[in-house]
C-alpha cells in the first residue's frame, strides 16, 4: 500500500476538521448538566456542526442512528443517545466526528455531570 503525501492545503483542511471536532466536543462538555437527556447532546452536536460548516460523520455510518456517541458511567463505548436522563455525579464519555471538505476529524472526551465524587475524578484523570 502506497503512502499518499498530502499537500499543505490538504493538511490545513485536516487541521480544520480537527478544530471543528474539538469545538463541538467542548461545546457539548460545557452544556452537560443534570436533568438533560442524552438525546439533547446529539441535538446540540448537529446544530453546532452545521454552524461550523461540517457534517457529523457518525450519523448513518453502518446504520448508527446519531451524530455523537454518549456513554454514561460504566456503559459500553459508543452508546446511542436517547431518553436517558443525566444525573448529578454521572461520568459521560462523548465521542464525535465530522467530515469537512472531504476530510475526517474524530475525537472523544470524558466529563462529569455537575459535582462528581473524588473517586470518579481520579478515574477520569487516570
Amino acid at each position: 500500500m502506497a503512502i499518499i503525501i498530502k499537500s499543505s492545503k490538504e493538511i490545513e483542511v485536516m487541521r480544520e476538521a480537527g478544530r471543528i471536532t474539538a469545538a463541538v466536543l467542548y461545546e457539548l462538555k460545557n452544556k452537560v448538566e443534570p436533568g438533560m437527556k442524552t438525546r439533547d447532546l446529539d441535538d446540540i452536536a448537529v446544530k453546532a456542526t452545521a454552524r461550523l460548516g461540517a457534517v457529523p460523520s457518525f450519523k448513518d455510518y453502518h446504520g448508527y442512528p446519531a451524530s455523537v456517541c454518549v456513554s454514561v458511567n460504566d456503559e459500553i463505548v459508543h452508546g446511542i443517545p436517547g431518553e436517558r436522563i443525566l444525573n448529578e455525579g454521572d461520568i459521560v464519555s462523548l465521542d464525535f466526528g465530522v467530515i469537512y471538505n472531504g476530510f475526517q476529524g474524530d475525537s472523544a472526551l470524558t466529563t462529569g455531570v455537575g459535582e462528581i465524587s473524588d473517586e470518579a475524578r481520579k478515574l477520569m484523570e487516570a
